[in-house]
């Protein structure tokens, strides 16, 4: 069992919560309203914006430089690459990049976005990849579910499930729980595993509210 697979056993029920939230189960049957689907994607845009700055501070905080050229590499992806997709699938919902930029963030976004750039700050990289890792993995995890199970090509929410549930994304998941094991193979104590399981089910808990945010337009 590595690192992320005993986080989320012992968080089991915030993971549930946030993994089979009703937002994912109506990106799956296709009867997410489509209101609720565009407030999602503006606020995931300005989440991605601080996603970016917690890869910055990764790089920061790096204690070699394949530490930090990793981090970099995380960066780059985000601001290159992730963040145009983001405006081109929000284009074919109808919201342009203005839109996107104009808009402010929901108290859901600042309160996660926050809270892993706090959880970087005053730890280490086991703490910040420890706060990122429902994200990272879970946003894999839930398309490959979805991917399995939605419905067929009717539904208007398949361009997002496919994304997150193609070997690109996949591989990203991956990666990030191959850092996690490298990071606690130096600092991990199982003293310490306490406080990280804590850290891991906050970040679930506000990914569940991230989603319920997105189902409510809640501001």
């Amino acid at each position: 069992m590595d690192l992320f697979d005993r986080l989320r056993t012992g968080a089991e029920a915030e993971w549930r919560a946030y993994t089979r939230h009703e937002f994912v189960r109506g990106m799956g049957t296709g009867t997410l309203p489509e209101s609720a689907f565009r407030h999602y994607l503006v606020q995931d845009y300005l989440f991605l914006i601080h996603f970016a700055r917690a890869y910055a501070l990764a790089v920061y905080k790096g204690r070699s430089l394949a530490e930090m050229r990793g981090a970099h590499e995380g960066l780059k992806a985000i601001l290159d690459v992730e963040m145009g997709l983001h405006v081109r699938l929000a284009a074919s919902w109808g919201i342009t990049a203005g839109d996107l930029e104009a808009a402010p963030e929901a108290r859901a976004t600042m309160a996660y976005t926050r809270f892993v750039l706090e959880a970087g700050l005053r730890g280490d990289l086991l703490d910040l990849h420890v706060a990122l890792a429902p994200c990272v993995v879970g946003y894999a995890e839930i398309a490959r579910d979805l991917a399995g199970s939605a419905s067929g090509e009717g539904n208007p929410y398949r361009v997002w499930i496919d994304e997150y549930a193609g070997p690109a994304y996949q591989d990203v998941a991956a990666a990030a729980r191959a850092d996690l094991d490298r990071l606690a193979e130096r600092a991990l104590t199982e003293a310490r595993f306490p406080d990280l399981l804590k850290l891991f089910g906050q970040a679930c808990r506000l990914e569940a509210d991230f989603w319920q945010m997105g189902l409510t337009g809640a501001d």
